[in-house]
């Protein structure tokens, strides 16, 4: 397994698990319950995204140092 992979495994779930703090469905209207999963799935991918790159981006420029 490569390293980005072993960092999305760890990541992904720590996202889902910060969002959970978060209660998104009162920004929703109502019974739209499914949209508003669809939302938190969508911003704990893009969160899990970002972070990853950023850790594997320091890990390798940090080698160079």
């Amino acid at each position: 397994m490569t390293t980005k992979t072993i960092l999305y495994i760890v990541i992904v779930p720590l996202s889902i698990w910060a969002f959970d703090s978060l209660n998104i469905n009162g920004l929703f209207k109502k019974n739209k319950y499914y949209q508003a999963r669809l939302l938190y799935f969508m911003l704990s991918m893009g969160l899990s995204y970002l972070v990853v790159n950023f850790l594997y981006d320091f890990v390798a420029y940090s080698k160079f140092i």
